[in-house]
């Protein structure tokens, strides 16, 4: 009778097994933090969360970003992608047939019978990471959502931010800047803030919605023209899955309550 041999776990299965690097990707899958705010969320000295960020920053799950507010700052966040890649392939080392389960649909949706949930997409000058926020989350979403955008200083939308869009297929008709102090009164499901000065200095909202803040740098700071083009490229890249998540995300909760 032949002996079966056991090869060793992934290495992802086992970075993630304990408990605090758990508690970090759970917290990370939904916004992105600061050591001193993971600390204050997980209630653990910040040694012990720099220590284990920089072991999921070793495996390429985590990222860091210097923020734009203050560069003495990072902000972290989950790469998804990257992640859900490792764990497919920890998964195909036990069967090769646990990689190729698909889910029913690669378009979430929102349990019909609840109300749309309003989200608030805030940035700096609500010029361009909001403005294309408010924009493709309104298209993937529909009927099932109602989107706002705002700044803490008004502006106008930047025209490499209306051509992307538009060169996505995406509707551009309505967007104009906003205050932030226009949206003051009013309730929201959720406040995302896309620019680290915004989420640094957002305001309380009524209702208390879940505050979620995405790092993303600002592409009409680029002055070559191309390197801008390629930087709103890539925020509207980095939006779109944040966003599929995002309503993924949305979808667990409603069907969970």
């Amino acid at each position: 009778m032949s002996t079966l041999t056991y090869p060793e776990p992934p290495g992802v299965l086992k970075l993630i097994a304990h408990e605090v690097r758990w508690q970090l990707l759970s917290a990370l899958a939904y916004s992105d933090y600061r050591v001193n705010e993971l600390g204050r969320l997980l209630q653990k000295p910040l040694n012990l969360v720099s220590y284990h960020l920089r072991l999921l920053r070793s495996a390429a799950i985590v990222q860091e970003r210097r923020s734009s507010a203050d560069a003495r700052d990072v902000y972290y966040s989950l790469d998804l992608e990257h992640f859900q890649t490792l764990y497919k392939s920890a998964a195909e080392s036990l069967h090769p047939a646990l990689a190729d389960v698909q889910p029913d649909s690669n378009t979430p949706t929102i349990a019909a019978n609840h109300p749309p949930v309003r989200v608030l997409f805030l940035c700096t000058h609500n010029s361009a990471r909001s403005q294309m926020a408010e924009a493709l989350f309104r298209h993937l979403g529909q009927a099932r959502v109602e989107v706002c955008s705002a700044g803490t200083q008004v502006t106008t939308v930047h025209p490499k931010a209306l051509e992307t869009l538009r060169n996505h297929d995406i509707d551009t008709i309505g967007l104009h800047s906003k205050h932030l102090d226009r949206f003051l009164g009013q309730d929201f499901d959720y406040v995302i803030t896309v620019c680290d000065r915004a989420s640094e200095s957002c305001p309380i909202f009524p209702g208390d919605p879940e505050r979620i803040h995405w790092s993303f740098p600002d592409p009409s700071a680029f002055p070559d023209p191309d390197e801008q083009t390629g930087a709103f490229l890539q925020v509207f890249a980095g939006l779109e899955k944040r966003l599929k998540i995002f309503l993924t995300l949305i979808e667990r909760n409603q069907r969970a309550g």
